[in-house]
């Protein structure tokens, strides 16, 4: 494993175990599966943990590995507040102390302000006196480092790190988001300040390994590289110097190991400019295809209607990256034939997922859109008069 140092010369792993995506068994994470998998990456040397209050399930689970293994003071937490749900200066309080107990820790190495869009959320937790708090917590040592996650443009990416001596920063960035919120700017902005950054979504939520269209692939293939599409995804941030840490949400111990694998080879400035190359036409492929830009996140989760956003866009993209068969199949699978209706017909258009969706999508809009791609009239019948049979068929046995 190699280390990159953050803004006080600590080591950090340039991979980092993203905690939003453990598997589940039933309605909870399968604890021993999450267990096998982040020891196996801790005895690859993977240092940073990244978690958040909002990820279900997910600070108690690795609040309770660690305490099992007693690793907690050789790793380092991440952890995020809900700022988006503070009204007071309690209210900051009463969610810090709720992660402490979940985690199994009297302190947080990496504190974040969670899912930042503008300078005006910012602002608002200045006027709930979050700026005391933080010296309170810092001074203490409840909070080792301080930063914030951002999902938003540029510019106010720009205001929000000038307005504060942060120590760190997570963004978005990946080689189809060079551009798109804090951007390569930011990075680099940040890096001169002395900003450790941490990188989240590095493969578009897997779409840069699962969902890349056939000719992307052939590119990457014939270029005579043996890497993997995520390998190629991986490399490209771990070319660029002024990455600290590149979170993956690994939920598999394959996914570990190859990761892992990458992280203790891939080094700044390896890359060629045919490998930049092969990623352009890459990225022309993909936007070529693709209907919405969608992470599958769920920010914009639950539906007040019960609306399976995320999925009804990944069968959607489906139709397009791969085949329309393909996707209305997995919609179908996924999304029309569970057993409570999740469809973009029972859509109220209150606009409370685009309040929250980090990449700004009209999700109103494109719900409407990908209804009518997913569901012509032969597979609203079709899938209709299966749920009755399958439900109906439930009830009596």
């Amino acid at each position: 494993m190699q280390y990159r140092e953050d803004k006080y010369g600590n080591k950090l792993s340039v991979l980092g175990y993203g905690c939003m995506r453990f598997t589940k068994k039933g309605n909870s994470i399968d604890l021993d599966k999450a267990d096998r998998e982040i020891m196996a990456a801790y005895e690859a040397g993977v240092n940073y943990y990244d978690t958040a209050y909002i990820y279900s399930g997910s600070e108690e689970a690795i609040g309770q590995i660690f305490e099992k293994h007693g690793i907690r003071d050789k790793i380092n937490i991440a952890t995020k507040l809900p700022q988006f749900m503070i009204g007071s200066r309690a209210a900051l309080d009463k969610y810090f102390n709720e992660e402490l107990t979940r985690l199994r820790t009297d302190y947080i190495d990496y504190y974040l302000m969670h899912h930042m869009t503008d300078v005006a959320m910012w602002e608002k937790l200045k006027q709930v006196g979050i700026l005391d708090w933080i010296a309170e917590k810092k001074a203490s040592g409840a909070i080792r480092n301080i930063g914030f996650s951002y999902h938003g443009n540029t510019e106010n990416f720009l205001k929000i790190l000038d307005d504060y001596d942060w120590d760190f920063c997570q963004i978005q960035y990946n080689y189809l988001d060079e551009v798109a919120q804090a951007g390569r700017k930011g990075l680099q902005a940040a890096a001169a300040k002395g900003v450790a950054v941490m990188i989240m979504e590095p493969l578009r939520g897997g779409k840069l390994v699962n969902m890349l269209p056939q000719g992307a692939l052939d590119a990457m293939k014939k270029s005579g590289r043996t890497w993997s599409s995520a390998e190629w995804g991986l490399r490209w941030l771990y070319d660029q110097k002024e990455v600290t840490v590149v979170l993956s949400g690994m939920n598999s111990l394959d996914m570990v190991r190859e990761n892992c694998r990458i992280a203790s080879e891939a080094a700044p400035g390896e890359m060629t400019e045919a490998d930049f190359a092969v990623l352009e036409d890459v990225k022309k492929m993909i936007l070529e295809k693709e209907k919405v830009g969608c992470t599958g996140c769920r920010y914009c989760m639950p539906c007040p209607k019960g609306v399976d956003i995320p999925g009804i866009f990944r069968c959607y993209n489906t139709m397009y990256t791969e085949s329309k068969s393909e996707g209305r199949f997995q919609f179908a699978q996924t999304v029309g034939l569970t057993r409570e209706p999740a469809f973009a017909s029972q859509c109220i258009k209150c606009g409370k997922c685009e309040q929250h969706c980090p990449q700004n999508i009209p999700i109103r809009e494109k719900l409407v859109e990908a209804d009518k791609a997913l569901r012509p009239l032969p597979y609203k019948v079709g899938i209709n008069l299966v749920r009755k049979f399958m439900f109906r068929k439930n009830k009596k046995s």
